[in-house]
């Protein structure tokens, strides 16, 4: 059988019965054991053993330590990559995200030391038994989202496990318990202590996911909101209108620009770069957020849109996204969607070959009719280019004539 036809599931039950084999503990462990129990397909299997990493590179030489300090060994099993990690209990969190030391334990101290008890099951998958030493499946059947254990020593150990509450929540469509939610309330603010790259890490699998208005409305409920970045969102659009727009947006995965923008859209340009900066993300990903919030004002006064305005943001790479950040901020404010429609029918009037025509001059033809390099050459080669966009010259003659004219003037 080729490797290509075999699942991720596949490699990871042999791991399991390789480790067995050797007379290891072997079970899967987390994410995979709740998505598998909820029917839904996990994106990855996580397998959890009493071998320890030397071990573990004795029963597969070709493994490598991905997380020496943590015991995670990577085993590559018909092209797709299994965590194997070892039974551990974790020290004291000094940086409120990792463990200073781990020791290698039991089956017990591992479930122990996990997030939520929905992520603390272990499945054996050669018995299909759970293993449960925390009530995750209790709160699994009753979806619940609640910490092992107490909920601020949970979070005081790793602060970004409050945003991995509500995303958890929002995308299972569970509760959070309410003893969580009043621990993540009274310590949201350390959130800020978190680096801002994990923390627009799941802020981005939060607004980007269909759940996004759930996720939206719990990071208000649970004050996170006010600790995602400096100055978030303590000026700007209220969140009613922000839950409003996430609402608007199809009920499917989107882009992380689309979201972005959605939420941030109303700010200032200075104001969403400041966000976006205090967020770490790519500087694409700032412009692409900040011309879609920068450019919906423009569309939303189609009247005075110009041709040739219309085709430069058509010409875009995001021209599909600015169109849905309109009608989603059309649909927020309960405005008339006429401008939608309008820019629109407007745009799928005009021929994709006439979006960006080939620019009729260049700046060396303005040189030639005896213009000197320079900001006016600039000025007039713009104005060329308006005019072709706009349809009111489409030769080269109409535009060295206009040229010409330019030059006399």
């Amino acid at each position: 059988m080729s490797t290509e036809s075999h699942s991720a599931w596949d490699a990871a039950l042999d791991t399991i019965k390789k480790l067995r084999a050797s007379g290891h503990v072997a079970l899967l462990a987390g994410g995979s054991v709740r998505d598998r129990l909820l029917n839904r397909v996990p994106k990855d299997y996580d397998v959890v053993t009493d071998a320890t990493p030397d071990r573990v590179k004795e029963i597969f030489p070709r493994s490598r330590q991905v997380g020496a300090k943590f015991g995670v060994m990577l085993v590559r099993k018909f092209g797709h990559d299994i965590e194997v990690a070892t039974f551990r209990s974790d020290g004291p969190y000094s940086d409120g995200r990792h463990p200073d030391a781990v020791t290698f334990g039991s089956d017990v101290e591992d479930a122990q030391r996990r997030d939520f008890t929905i992520n603390g099951l272990f499945l054996d998958p050669v018995e299909d038994r759970v293993i449960d030493y925390v009530g995750g499946r209790l709160d699994l059947d009753a979806g619940i989202v609640r910490t092992i254990g107490e909920p601020e020593r949970r979070f005081g150990e790793d602060h970004l496990r409050m945003l991995r509450a509500v995303r958890f929540a929002a995308r299972l469509g569970f509760r959070i318990d309410p003893l969580t939610t009043e621990a993540i309330k009274r310590l949201a603010s350390h959130l800020e202590d978190i680096s801002a790259e994990r923390v627009w890490l799941e802020l981005e699998m939060i607004l980007t996911d269909p759940s996004r208005t759930i996720g939206w409305s719990l990071l208000v409920e649970t004050t996170l909101v006010r600790h995602l970045s400096p100055g978030w969102p303590r000026a700007g659009p209220g969140d009613d209108l922000i839950l409003a727009r996430l609402a608007a947006l199809p009920r499917y995965p989107v882009t992380a620009s689309l979201a972005l923008a959605t939420v941030l859209y109303g700010w200032s340009s200075k104001e969403v770069g400041s966000v976006c900066r205090a967020l770490r993300i790519s500087n694409r990903l700032t412009d692409a957020v900040t011309w879609m919030t920068a450019s919906v004002p423009r569309l939303r006064n189609e009247p005075a849109l110009e041709l040739a305005d219309l085709k430069l943001l058509m010409g875009e790479e995001l021209w599909p996204e600015l169109l849905e950040l309109l009608r989603v901020e059309l649909i927020a404010t309960r405005d008339d969607c006429e401008a939608y429609e309008r820019v629109s029918q407007r745009a799928s009037a005009i021929a994709p070959r006439d979006v960006s025509p080939p620019p009729l001059l260049t700046g060396t033809d303005l040189c030639d009719v005896g213009m000197s390099p320079g900001p006016r050459l600039g000025e007039v080669l713009k104005a060329i280019r308006r005019a072709q966009l706009n349809e009111q010259i489409s030769t080269r003659d109409e535009a060295l004539a206009m040229a010409r004219r330019s030059i006399g003037g």
